[in-house]
């Protein structure tokens, strides 16, 4: 792609269908820490069969690559450190109770998922492919509001459930859920314009929450100027990475110190997993 796409994918804002039993065809669910997702392996298959606008499942597998900087970042996959965070919220008692919250770089949308349990005001996902967004994120989000509509924000998310039928039940109607839900694909920065620029009604967030999101050190302006212009004054950012990124350069030190040059946040290491590749999250707030 020319340097030109590279900056900038641009921004879109995707609608939830009417007929939500559509977007939940032909998927089958699995069941992990008591969220429902869409299991992967299909997707990518009903992609190689054209479900597939940008391309991105053919090239992510002819390059044997879970990232093409520019083209595809990622969203295919649940990176591990989304489960860190999910732990992090049950330790630290995280609280999503009325709060507005971006999930950003969404991938899976479990991280936005598990404040919508929380019972958060508004959440927003955001993926940089509009084939993450479709066919994964939206059903993902679907399926948790109709499997567990009934019991979204019932005390612990770690209680163990039946898990979900194989198919997913029948929707009859928009679950209050999804009405809180919106969905953006497109590069950040041109996220953040599209949302600023809106006619619809805007708030910053509270808490935006981001994982394995800065493997690559030529994203952190972007990222961190999103932040800047997302982030409510006295708003979270809640961020897992690894420490290094082999072969991509980032890291979780490397970041701490880009953002320490900009002088504009506050970072603070909060929990470091020390199983196989050591992990971290990182909280960053407005100085």
């Amino acid at each position: 792609p020319s340097k030109k796409n590279f900056c900038f994918k641009a921004a879109k804002e995707h609608n939830i269908p009417e007929d939500l039993n559509k977007i939940l065809e032909n998927k089958v669910m699995e069941t992990v820490a008591d969220l429902c997702y869409i299991n992967m392996s299909v997707v990518e298959m009903m992609c190689l069969d054209g479900a597939d606008r940008e391309g991105i499942v053919s090239k992510s597998v002819s390059s044997h690559s879970d990232l093409i900087p520019g083209v595809y970042e990622g969203g295919l996959k649940v990176w591990e450190c989304t489960f860190d965070l999910i732990d992090y919220f049950a330790e630290a008692e995280i609280q999503f109770t009325d709060k507005t919250v971006l999930d950003l770089g969404c991938g899976a949308g479990l991280l936005g998922i598990v404040a919508l349990r929380g019972k958060a005001k508004k959440v927003h996902f955001q993926d940089y492919n509009s084939t993450v967004i479709d066919e994964i994120t939206l059903p993902n989000a679907v399926a948790n509001c109709i499997n567990e509509g009934n019991r979204m924000g019932s005390g612990d998310s770690r209680k163990t459930t039946k898990p979900p039928s194989k198919r997913p039940k029948k929707a009859e109607h928009l679950p209050n859920l999804l009405t809180k839900c919106r969905f953006f694909s497109g590069e950040w920065s041109e996220v953040s314009q599209l949302l600023l620029s809106s006619n619809k009604p805007f708030s910053k967030y509270d808490i935006i929450l981001t994982s394995e999101t800065i493997y690559n050190p030529d994203y952190y302006s972007a990222l961190h100027d999103t932040l800047a212009q997302l982030l409510h004054k006295n708003g979270r950012v809640y961020l897992a990475s690894k420490v290094h990124y082999f072969g991509v350069g980032g890291g979780i030190y490397l970041f701490e110190k880009f953002i320490e040059e900009r002088n504009v946040f506050s970072t603070s290491i909060v929990k470091i997993i020390d199983k196989g590749l050591q992990r971290c999250i990182m909280e960053i707030v407005f100085k």
